[in-house]
């Protein structure tokens, strides 16, 4: 059967398959069927970021969901996390975001979130998929009263907005603090700058200005250099940077220098052990996020465990285990006592919170955490032998974790997409491992290039 969703829902240039206007008719129709049932009406909430495919997208799965009988509650250009939200206080049955998170204009995606605000598992996805391409839906049609209707909520972003603003310690506010955010023209181009201001902050906004084809274009998270000179040019505190969909954020420092997502997870992490709220004292991040991250937390008396990447694995995590802090080092950061995914809005909240309770610039903040040197080398290869029977290549990657240990990391792995072995490093001495590297990658070359 042909596959649909990916790890973060359906994703492709719009108008073509599987990003069409027909496709987003059939999901639609198969999202009815799966979340709905006869007992009773059914609601759907759909945002969307500012992408002009978004308009063809979000009228398409509307029609395929009025179809099947359900319900829409359209809240228009809304963060991803703002969407988690909203299914959950609007008391819908799903909410579903059509973005492309940080892709290029010309992209698009729908995702889907169930009535508790998390992501669909993979079995609702797959059940999805089977609906859709089996054709087993196309013969349910009501008719008459059984058709559904949809109606804009003008009070979306309101209430999202207020939502953002209590994850704050009660009657605080940002009074006195200068803050430059780029919201990347996309989905936080209000919201992002408005919370800020309503708090207090002096704000310079930035990128605001989205025309339907200049999201992602030059500025948010994928380029913090935007916002590290802006922070300069205006003597700000700190930078903020979203990116389309403001599920994740980037921040830099008063100096310019930028903060990723393991600095913020680590200033973050130490702060909720010391107010004894870190669950477990155990952060979850993925197996990309840097040494320092961990030994920092082992310094304080907690502990980092590593999920495959991704977002997805990173929240699987957190609920077997009962944590309530991951992320990843890209800065998708998940506070699962304020909402049920990534929110860059909140993510950006604490850190300034923090800054204002600790009396302390981010750069004195980020110092929590000494980055090691990272090398990260992408090989291709012919094929995905296991590893363990190459022998030459078995011994160097055993002896060099031997020569690691303690004071470094090596982790290899294949490409889940690609036809490439990916080797990561990390060391106190970057010469050492670049030279580590550039040796495994001969090998794999020599065996499997």
């Amino acid at each position: 059967m042909k596959k649909l969703f990916g790890t973060d829902g359906v994703r492709g240039v719009a108008n073509q398959d599987p990003m069409t206007s027909e496709m987003a008719m059939r999901i639609g129709r198969a999202a009815a069927h799966v979340f709905g049932d006869s007992s009773r009406r059914h609601r759907v909430v759909i945002g969307k970021d500012t992408r002009l495919s978004g308009y063809m997208i979000e009228s398409a799965l509307t029609s395929g969901l009025c179809s099947m009988g359900i319900d829409v509650l359209l809240v228009g250009p809304v963060p991803t996390p703002g969407i988690a939200f909203l299914t959950r206080s609007l008391r819908a049955d799903a909410g579903v975001v059509i973005s492309a998170s940080h892709n290029p204009y010309e992209d698009n995606g729908i995702k889907f979130f169930g009535r508790d605000g998390f992501k669909l598992p993979d079995a609702l996805e797959a059940r999805m998929e089977e609906l859709i391409f089996s054709g087993a839906i196309d013969a349910i049609r009501p008719t008459a009263a059984g058709i559904g209707k949809a109606v804009r909520i003008d009070d979306a972003l309101g209430r999202y907005n207020e939502y953002v603003k209590s994850s704050l310690p009660r009657g605080m506010d940002l009074t006195g603090l200068r803050v430059v955010v780029d919201s990347a023209n996309g989905a936080a181009y209000k919201i992002g700058p408005r919370i800020l201001l309503e708090l207090g902050a002096d704000v310079i906004s930035l990128y605001d200005q989205p025309n339907g084809m200049n999201i992602n274009q030059g500025c948010g998270s994928l380029h913090p250099e935007v916002i590290s000179r802006a922070v300069i040019a205006n003597r700000a505190h700190v930078g903020i940077a979203y990116d389309g969909d403001a599920d994740r954020v980037i921040l830099c420092d008063e100096n310019g220098k930028v903060v990723d997502g393991d600095a913020v997870m680590a200033i973050c992490a130490l702060h909720m052990i010391r107010q004894g709220r870190l669950r477990h004292n155990t952060l979850v991040a993925t197996v990309m996020s840097n040494l320092g991250l961990e030994l920092a937390l082992r310094e304080a008396g907690g502990r980092l465990v590593r999920a495959a990447v991704g977002d997805r694995y990173v929240m699987e995590l957190m609920l077997e285990g009962g944590y309530n802090l991951g992320g990843e080092q890209s800065g998708h950061l998940i506070f699962l006592d304020h909402n049920t995914t990534g929110d860059g809005l909140i993510t950006a909240l604490q850190i300034v919170s923090i800054m204002k309770q600790d009396g302390k610039p981010l750069s004195a903040l980020a110092a929590c955490m000494r980055t090691y040197p990272q090398v990260l080398v992408n090989v291709k290869v012919k094929e995905k032998r296991d590893l363990a029977s190459i022998p030459e290549l078995a011994q160097r990657i055993a002896g060099i974790e031997k020569t690691l240990e303690g004071a470094g990391r090596l982790l290899i792995r294949y490409s889940g997409t690609e036809p490439k072995l990916r080797i990561m490093l990390e060391g106190d001495d970057e010469a050492e491992i670049r030279r580590y590297a550039g040796e495994l990658a001969e090998l794999v070359r020599k065996y499997i290039g």
